[in-house]
């Protein structure tokens, strides 16, 4: 893989394309334009960030791969969806919990697309068992908790996001101190970044200092739910 220092505006400029031409035969038209502009660079990019990963936590991995790895596949799910368009105008890119299967479990994760760009960390919308477990952790321990979301660090970077229950979950009490983290559905951290952002030469370092201040989050969700960090 080539050394990667940054993003070049060709990537979001496919996207765009992409956008306004979303059908088979055009992507099959510009199959390899997507592979130099789109899924070759963001392989770089997760290679490039295996070491500054391992440096934060051993135990979320970077994996450059075409399928099965850190970069999510560019075809849509439409059997259930009102958007029939068969690709996704975003590049996603998920540094999972070692043991992780899918997008629920506890990771890092950064999106690109033609409006927007930021990165993530926690959970999004993890599975009833491990979510009851959060909510667990929360009312059994809450000095650590609020330690976690209010950190200095990753409040400058970051901004607790995700959807909520109207009420409040079964089997706690609506009137806890913390009863509108417990309504979450979703535990992630959202820092919104600028296409601009991308195409400087200190992406890997502002990317790593990102996850890092992300850390305390990470590590109160990691021990909920039984896993390393």
């Amino acid at each position: 893989m080539a050394q990667f220092t940054a993003f070049k505006p060709s990537l979001v400029k496919f996207l765009r394309q992409l956008e306004k031409n979303n059908n088979r035969a055009w992507f099959a038209d510009n199959k390899q334009r997507y592979e130099d502009l789109v899924r070759e660079p963001a392989l770089d990019f997760i290679s490039a960030m295996g070491q500054p990963l391992a440096d934060i936590t051993p135990y979320f991995i970077a994996v450059p791969k075409k399928s099965g790895g850190s970069l999510m596949r560019p075809y849509r799910d439409t059997r259930f969806a009102r958007d029939k368009t068969p690709y996704k105008t975003n590049v996603g890119i998920q540094f999972r919990y070692e043991h992780g299967k899918d997008v629920h479990a506890p990771g890092f994760y950064v999106h690109i697309d033609p409006r927007e760009v930021f990165v993530g960390a926690g959970m999004w919308r993890p599975d009833s068992k491990p979510l009851r477990a959060i909510r667990n952790a929360i009312v059994e321990e809450p000095s650590q908790w609020r330690a976690a979301r209010d950190n200095r660090t990753l409040r400058k970077h970051f901004e607790l996001a995700g959807e909520q229950l109207k009420t409040s979950p079964r089997g706690f009490d609506r009137e806890h101190k913390y009863i509108d983290d417990l309504r979450r559905k979703d535990f992630i951290a959202i820092k919104t970044l600028t296409h601009a952002d991308l195409y400087r030469p200190t992406l890997l370092r502002d990317m790593s200092r990102a996850f890092k201040a992300a850390s305390p989050l990470m590590v109160f969700l990691c021990e909920a739910v039984g896993a390393r960090f």
